[in-house]
């Protein structure tokens, strides 16, 4: 398999905060190193990262808090979204002064567009901008789904380096895999986690699974098995990954989802609860049940970073 610049597990970074709505520095440091510890990149500013509730100077904070923790280990992703191109352009450059790697951006969220302004607004964005950018695609939240073809043409931008595509649909996905799977200059990453081993033995490059954020050693299993065309050692670790993720997504929108995930961390003493509004901690009492469940488990959980190849 082709190893391009962009690969690998790139996970979509909680952001810690304080419960006066600051970004926890010191849980942000732990974070990172639990991620690079397994071999995965953070990606900071994303929808898991709850980017668009947070202060410009508290991401700020945030980037150079991380940067500094990896300590140019691994490679480090910034969100740079918004609905202002100018300030999307002058955030990109100081997340540039601060050591980030690699630049990620959705559409602005705000209007309806149609193909031709995709392509535009992505073109522009990327003349201005002093690192390579992926293009990031979330109709979940965005409310935009970005045509392949879009993409496609964005692809032959020197400055446009990758797609990452959070739109489920598995016929899109293979499509899109098979697109791009033979350009050294262009990377596909893949932001639908249950289909993280299929989409890695079918040629994607990467994977930006939110599960990542607990369990980093699991999916890059999934990615060293399709490496080496283990198939057994991926959908053992797919399957351990797969009942993490349904502990917080099972029948939770977003929102309430992302709750879950930081108690869930918070139990492996990764970081606090507290979320930006309009997210909100869960009460007291759904928190206790969350980790009973956990605590209930506790055997299936303890090793999640672990795929000894015993499938649940």
């Amino acid at each position: 398999m082709m190893k391009k610049k962009f690969n690998g597990v790139v996970v979509p970074m909680v952001t810690p905060f304080t419960q006066e709505f600051k970004v926890d520095v010191e849980a942000a440091a732990r974070i990172t190193e639990h991620l690079t510890s397994y071999g995965t990149h953070p990606f900071l500013l994303g929808t898991t990262g709850e980017s668009v509730s947070i202060a410009k100077e508290e991401r700020a904070r945030l980037v150079s808090a991380v940067v500094k923790a990896t300590a140019g280990e691994k490679m480090v992703y910034a969100g740079i979204s918004g609905n202002c191109l100018s300030e999307v352009i002058a955030e990109a450059k100081l997340y540039a002064d601060l050591g980030i790697d690699a630049l990620v951006s959705t559409m602005p969220s705000y209007y309806p567009v149609e193909s031709d302004q995709m392509l535009r607004y992505f073109e522009n964005l990327a003349d201005a901008v002093p690192l390579p950018l992926i293009v990031y695609n979330i109709p979940a939240t965005t409310h935009l789904s970005i045509p392949l073809d879009v993409a496609d043409q964005l692809s032959h931008h020197h400055n446009i380096l990758g797609f990452k595509d959070s739109e489920k649909g598995e016929e899109r996905m293979i499509d899109a895999i098979s697109r791009w799977k033979g350009r050294a200059d262009f990377s596909y990453l893949l932001g639908w986690a249950l289909k993280s081993q299929q989409a890695l033995f079918l040629g994607a490059d990467g994977i930006v699974p939110s599960t990542g954020n607990l369990a980093p050693g699991l999916y890059q299993s999934i990615v060293d098995a399709a490496g080496s065309g283990n198939a057994a050692m991926a959908a053992a670790a797919q399957a351990k990954a797969d009942y993490l993720s349904e502990i917080y997504q099972k029948d939770r929108v977003l929102s309430k989802a992302l709750p879950v995930l930081k108690i869930m961390m918070s139990a492996y003493s990764l970081c606090g609860t507290a979320m930006l509004p309009p997210l909100y901690q869960l009460s007291a009492e759904d928190e206790r049940s969350v980790v009973a469940r956990m605590t209930a488990e506790f055997e299936h959980l303890i090793n999640v970073n672990n795929n000894n190849g015993d499938e649940y």
